[in-house]
């Protein structure tokens, strides 16, 4: 059997490498190097590519073959051959088809690699669209099997993420049957340490991946600098909420990258050894963050895409017919608004679709649902607009009688309390909110408070509320500010008065320790859509919600904290139902 030949046993031994597909996929990349890099005329490409297919007809998939040779000069074909199970549809696979704008990924790191026009890349692309696979996983593992890249160091958001890298890249080279019968295997598992951060292959060459937090500087393997250095998604949402992290982000970036990697080095005026390439990914959080910095940086090349191709998606999902499904997904009166709304979305589909990056990836209904639950977020993670930061998160408020609200059958009652220590004019509000759900999910605020109470007069209005609305079975209290001091008493008055102490209320005292300014955009798209529901009379409350800009950018953010502090609670708080004795009297016995 030609050496060439691997043939792989699937109860039949079935020959994979030297397939119909393979050869045309050859034959047509051949042709298009030709074209393309020599300014061949597509009859003479064609020719030349027949000839090389004589002259390797031996040896077209295997070691030191014409596919390994096209696959040093072309990124895209090394893709779609050595990575087909990843990047090609299959009837056993879930590949999906790739966009266009995958193949502009390539063709810039064909020109950054292999014709060396540039050190610098950023990817600014939408959550979800494959860049970590495009990129950081092609290029990594095409940097390796030709010994492009000596030493390559990739930095992820977290660890985790970290040790996913070196998995996945573990497996291509330990499992991939097209890269072993061409490369051989690169990883000896007699010498291989079971270290989830690094990879170092035969070929001496080593992969390692790090935490965003971790330094890039004095990183070396075997004497050698990064010759390869990637950001992926470098950058958090704690990373952009204040302008002293977005400042921190940036800086070390720019300091560390200064001096983790080499420069080119040159003799007799020729260049003989490329300069540390850096490749960042990620989406823009803030319009200041690390990545929107780094896209006013000129020694960057930069690729900049959005997951819905238009202008202004508020304008899309709040016009026309799409409006008119938002209506009808919102709407509190409908015994299941989603179900109806993605019938009216089915009976108008041709007309509701619009233009996506990527169509095989994308559906136009999914994108509005996402929109509409967070448009802050959608804006940042799938369009990288950030322009709005800073601006107001919530835009209207949908209002109701408290008669009307009272009318509706509620399924789960709570009582959220974020008390404030001083009634100074110029202190926090104590925030108090009465909230219910139906069972359409939608969130009703029947009552909205904030005042500037004593400690004692905080309590008494908590006794007070609880007497008023008898269907809450359930406290939530923030525990930073009193300690756990409040709810204690808030229990004592409860156990001394009969009619609440029956009732088995219970309550639950924790800090609050996540990110305030995202948990509260979070909502944003509830609040506008009419998700959440107000009484009309706690104008203060709706108010302070409304004029919500962002951490360091509004003066009182109590109304927006505990409201999504009930928007979380209503779907996480399991209510205890207490069994109660039955009057067997009640049936004549």
């Amino acid at each position: 059997m030609p050496q060439n030949k691997v043939v792989i046993s699937i109860s039949q031994n079935i020959e994979i490498f030297n397939t119909e597909d393979n050869r045309k996929l050859l034959y047509q990349y051949l042709i298009k190097y030709y074209q393309s890099e020599k300014s061949f005329t597509l009859d003479k490409a064609k020719k030349m590519a027949q000839k090389l297919f004589h002259e390797y007809k031996d040896n077209l998939f295997g070691d030191k073959s014409l596919s390994w040779w096209l696959g040093s000069k072309s990124i895209e074909y090394f893709c779609l051959y050595y990575l087909q199970d990843t990047f090609i549809p299959k009837l056993d696979n879930t590949a999906r088809k790739l966009a266009p704008v995958h193949y502009d990924i390539w063709n810039e790191l064909e020109s950054m690699f292999i014709k060396d026009n540039s050190d610098k890349l950023l990817l600014v692309l939408p959550r979800g669209a494959a860049k970590t696979t495009v990129c950081d996983f092609a290029l990594t593992t095409w940097c390796h099997c030709y010994k492009v890249s000596i030493y390559t160091l990739v930095a992820g958001k977290v660890e985790q993420d970290a040790i996913e890298f070196i998995r996945e890249i573990r497996r291509a080279f330990e499992e991939n049957p097209y890269i072993i019968n061409t490369f051989g295997k690169l990883i000896d598992s007699r010498k291989y340490t079971a270290n989830k951060l690094e990879l170092e292959l035969v070929n001496e060459t080593k992969i390692q991946a790090i935490s965003s937090v971790s330094s890039l500087r004095g990183k070396k393997f075997n004497g050698h600098r990064p010759s390869l250095i990637i950001a992926d998604d470098y950058q958090g949402k704690s990373d952009v909420i204040t302008q002293e992290a977005r400042d921190k982000k940036y800086n070390t970036w720019v300091q560390d990258s200064q001096y983790a990697g080499d420069k080119a080095v040159f003799r007799d005026g020729n260049k003989v050894k490329m300069a540390t390439k850096f490749i960042v990914l990620g989406t823009i959080l803030h319009r200041d963050c690390f990545m929107s910095r780094l896209l006013k940086d000129k020694s960057y090349k930069y690729i900049v895409h959005k997951a819905v191709l238009v202008d202004d998606v508020d304008e899309l999902y709040n016009s026309g017919l799409w409006e008119e499904f938002k209506k009808i997904y919102f709407n509190s009166q409908l015994n299941d608004p989603i179900a109806e709304a993605k019938e009216f979305y089915f009976q108008h589909e041709g007309e509701m679709q619009y233009p996506v990056l990527w169509k095989d990836k994308w559906d136009c209904l999914e994108l509005a649902i996402d929109y509409y639950s967070n448009p802050q977020a959608f804006k940042q993670e799938l369009q990288n607009d950030a322009s709005k930061i800073g601006e107001k998160a919530f835009h209207q408020a949908t209002t109701k009688s408290a008669e009307e609200i009272e009318s509706q059958s509620f399924e789960k009652t709570i009582l959220c309390c974020d008390p404030a220590v001083e009634t100074k004019s110029n202190n926090d509000f104590t925030a108090l909110l009465v909230g219910s759900k139906t069972s359409n999910n939608f969130r009703w605020v029947r009552k909205g408070i904030i005042e500037r109470y004593t400690f004692d007069e905080y309590i008494d209005k908590v006794i007070k509320l609880l007497k008023e609305y008898e269907n809450i079975k359930a406290i939530w209290i923030e525990k930073n500010t009193f300690n756990g001091t409040d709810k204690r008493e808030i229990e004592k008055r409860i156990n001394e008065d009969k009619s609440l102490k029956s009732r088995n209320i219970q309550i639950i005292n924790e800090r609050q320790n996540k990110n305030k300014e995202a948990k509260i955009r979070a909502i944003s798209g509830k609040v506008d859509s009419g998700f959440i529901i107000f009484n009309e009379e706690d104008t203060g409350f709706i108010n302070q919600v409304l004029d919500y800009e962002g951490e360091g950018y509004s003066l009182h953010d109590d109304a927006p904290d505990v409201l999504a502090e009930f928007d979380r609670l209503i779907d996480e708080i399991n209510i205890i139902q207490f069994a109660t004795a039955f009057d067997k009297t009640k049936l004549g016995l």
